[in-house]
């Protein structure tokens, strides 16, 4: 199925990854910019700050870092619960200084540590990474120091902690290890279109092994473990790990080795995406004279994507592209692609007041974590119902992933019954849904 549609007293020491195949890097740690704005870490120790250790050495040319020579130990660390920490099928959202208390974070990722199956935990791989909105990064590392507390055996990071909603379902999904694992879940930070920055919103909800987001029957249980909470594990004295350079950081602990994968954000999203639709086509379409576009990321995780996807796969012009480098406060924005947010692309789409050059033909935008969209065509607003109703009108012909048919379509119940019409004319089963917001295509 496609879904369309706080202060802490010590200073740790940051760890570059090894380069896949490159040799380690032999410096030593540089330390965090005391200007920093991202120095909330919730997870205060009461202890003295530790002197920050060396970087494991390679001992000879061409050799790595072994998981061996970065030791960590595991730390209980008392709490108590935090009302309201429920969370929904969009996951908890919260203000940024909500979830910069003490412990906060460290509460609900414990909460949904302790309501997963043994098995998913142990020994798992999971993926950490979000809409890159403001304190996305100090949360990667406060879940990556209480995933290896946890016995967790790896966690993947997109690169700079960028990867969309979409794009996790099908790293949980597709993605390999070199021994053969798959990741059993994943913690995405987002809060969706809401805006970010130091006072703004700051997300996180956990999806399954499915690529899905957790059902009610595990939520349920993360809500009452949240409530009843009296500790948690981390490895207080496991390095922060640079997430800006791609490579395998790797950690030894009480249950054995604990790596950190940073990978690059688009490489495997765009692989899927070349299974599912007829890239050659759209690369003759954008090359055509006769046809002209414009995308607009509203500075969300979107942008991770665009230039790789439009300019260098299927050979767009880079000037197509708007507001595509992801910021932690989506350039001062609300990244909610509607008529009134997306008012640079409304007004290079002829709709706005002061439009006086001719529009692209086409036109699009996504929200901050890329799960949601708006269509334009020159001068005029395409409704996500008609979208989908065009998008399920057409499927068998024109996308590779459909070309064995549709077994039906959904909507959701407040949405026009644009798509009823279309399910009605090819005959396929068709469901109204309770939910907020969606249109789906079955296979």
């Amino acid at each position: 199925m496609i879904l369309l549609g706080s202060s802490s007293p010590s200073t740790p020491a940051i760890i570059a990854p090894r380069p896949r195949r490159l040799r380690h890097r032999t410096t030593t740690p540089s330390l965090p910019h005391s200007r920093s704005p991202h120095r909330h870490l919730v997870l205060a120790s009461s202890s003295p700050a530790p002197t920050p250790r060396p970087l494991a050495r390679a001992h000879r040319p061409g050799a790595v870092a072994t998981a061996a020579e970065m030791v960590f130990s595991v730390t209980k660390k008392e709490t108590k619960p935090y009302e309201g920490q429920k969370p929904g099928t969009s996951g908890l959202r919260k203000k940024v200084t909500v979830f910069q208390q003490p412990h906060y974070l460290a509460n609900f990722v414990q909460s949904t540590f302790n309501a997963l199956p043994a098995d998913q935990v142990k020994g798992a791989t999971i993926v950490v990474s979000g809409d890159g909105r403001y304190f996305s990064k100090d949360a990667v590392q406060i879940i990556a120091k209480m995933a290896a507390a946890n016995g967790v055996r790896r966690v993947w990071v997109g690169q700079d902690s960028l990867l969309s909603t979409p794009a996790v379902s099908a790293i949980i999904r597709e993605r390999i290890s070199a021994d053969g694992a798959k990741a059993t879940g994943a913690f995405i930070l987002t809060a969706s279109h809401n805006p970010g920055g130091p006072t703004e919103d700051f997300g996180i909800k956990y999806n399954m092994g499915n690529g899905g987001p957790a059902p009610e029957s595990v939520t349920d249980k993360i809500f009452s473990n949240t409530k009843t909470i009296t500790e948690y594990l981390i490895a207080e004295d496991l390095p922060n790990v640079d997430i800006s350079v791609i490579g395998v950081t790797s950690f030894t602990g009480p249950e054995g080795p604990f790596d950190v994968d940073v990978f690059d954000s688009a490489t495997d999203y765009i692989k899927l995406m070349k299974t599912i639709f007829d890239f050659e086509s759209i690369k003759k379409l954008l090359a055509s004279p006769k046809f002209s576009f414009c995308f607009d990321g509203l500075h969300g995780v979107a942008g991770a994507y665009a230039k790789r996807m439009f300019v260098d796969e299927l050979g767009a012009s880079e000037s197509s592209l708007l507001n595509c480098v992801p910021k932690e406060d989506f350039g001062g924005g609300h990244p909610d692609p509607n008529l009134t947010y997306a008012k640079e692309l409304v007004d290079r789409m002829g709709l706005g007041k002061t439009s006086n050059v001719e529009p692209p033909e086409f036109g699009a935008a996504a929200d901050g974590d890329a799960d949601r969209n708006m269509v334009l065509g020159k001068r005029f607003f395409v409704t996500p119902s008609d979208s989908v109703a065009i998008i399920a009108a057409n499927a068998v012909q024109s996308i590779p992933y459909f070309a064995s048919g549709l077994k039906g379509v959904a909507r959701s119940m407040p949405t026009s019954a644009a798509l009823d019409v279309v399910a009605k004319n090819l005959n396929l089963k068709f469901f109204e849904v309770c939910l907020l917001g969606g249109n789906f295509l079955e296979t």
